[in-house]
């Protein structure tokens, strides 16, 4: 007698009923796995890695993603509510991500040096102003943080 034996009809049937179940629980969970772990996930407000401004163009060399640790924006990102994006490059260069945007077609709007380390600027393709642009000193390196409306 043989180790495995052919599957009747009905074990074939129950085996395909079983494989399908298991794959109408499996899919949709591992898609809300998927979503949950990002938004817990440290790079949350990062939606195409190695892009600036999700995707518009390919991100600079030196520039580090990051995100805001503050659970408020974490709530009104996955929201919908509006859009953050963060990273830090060494040295002080307020602007290096900024010449990507303009570049882009995001024209400045409006800007300031409000301290020797604080640069903040108002950047659209149209007006009134689609993206608040900011860079500050932190320590040693450049936190440049994107901000605007859910796309």
């Amino acid at each position: 007698m043989p180790w495995i034996m052919r599957p009747s009809r009905g074990q074939r049937r129950t085996l395909l009923l079983a494989l399908l179940g298991g794959a109408l629980v499996s899919v949709p969970v591992g898609w809300w796995l998927t979503d949950s772990l990002r938004w817990r996930s440290p790079l949350y407000c990062i939606e195409t890695l190695g892009t600036l401004w999700n995707g518009l163009a390919p991100l600079p060399a030196g520039l580090s993603p990051t995100c805001p640790d503050s659970q408020s924006y974490r709530q009104e990102v996955q929201s919908g509510e509006s859009r953050v994006e963060q990273y830090l490059v060494s040295g002080w260069q307020p602007l290096v991500a900024a010449q990507v945007l303009k570049a882009e077609g995001y024209v400045l709007l409006d800007d300031e040096l409000m301290a020797p380390d604080h640069y903040s600027a108002f950047m659209g393709r149209t007006v009134p102003a689609e993206l608040h642009y900011t860079a500050v000193r932190q320590g040693p390196d450049t936190l440049i943080t994107i901000s605007g409306a859910a796309q």
